[in-house]
């Protein structure tokens, strides 16, 4: 009896042993696919951020040239605005030209005419030998 419950006693551990055994490997093996899953997820992890971190570094070398550009239309709109009131001084300064040359060709016209008289007076009024 008492080999019948050695045996008994052997057996139930010999099963214990190989359920033990079969539960082992499954925690090793639901630990390595969980490794996996999270290296994989550092990787993808990792990736991210480093695109991130390129995105980010030329977004910001953008908005430097958009700075640059936004100054140097800046600069060129004033450069337009004192071009435009130089012009429209020039304009002024032709139009009071323009009307100078207008009285001063009206006096050389009457200075002319007074001139014709004149000598048609003085031809007129000369003895005739």
């Amino acid at each position: 009896m008492e080999e019948n419950i050695k045996n008994r006693v052997i057996l139930i551990l010999g099963v214990l042993t190989i359920l033990f055994f079969i539960v082992t490997i499954n925690s090793c093996n639901n630990a390595y696919r969980q490794k996996t899953a999270r290296d994989k997820e550092m990787a993808t992890r990792l990736d991210l951020e480093e695109r991130m971190n390129k995105f980010s570094q030329e977004k910001n070398s953008i908005v430097e040239k958009l700075k640059t550009a936004e100054s140097a239309l800046e600069e060129e709109k004033a450069a337009a605005e004192a071009t435009k009131k130089a012009l429209v001084q020039e304009q002024l300064i032709n139009q009071s030209l323009k009307e100078e040359l207008q009285k001063v060709t009206k006096l050389k016209d009457a200075l002319e005419e007074d001139l014709k008289e004149a000598l048609v007076r003085s031809k007129s009024t000369k003895p005739k030998k």
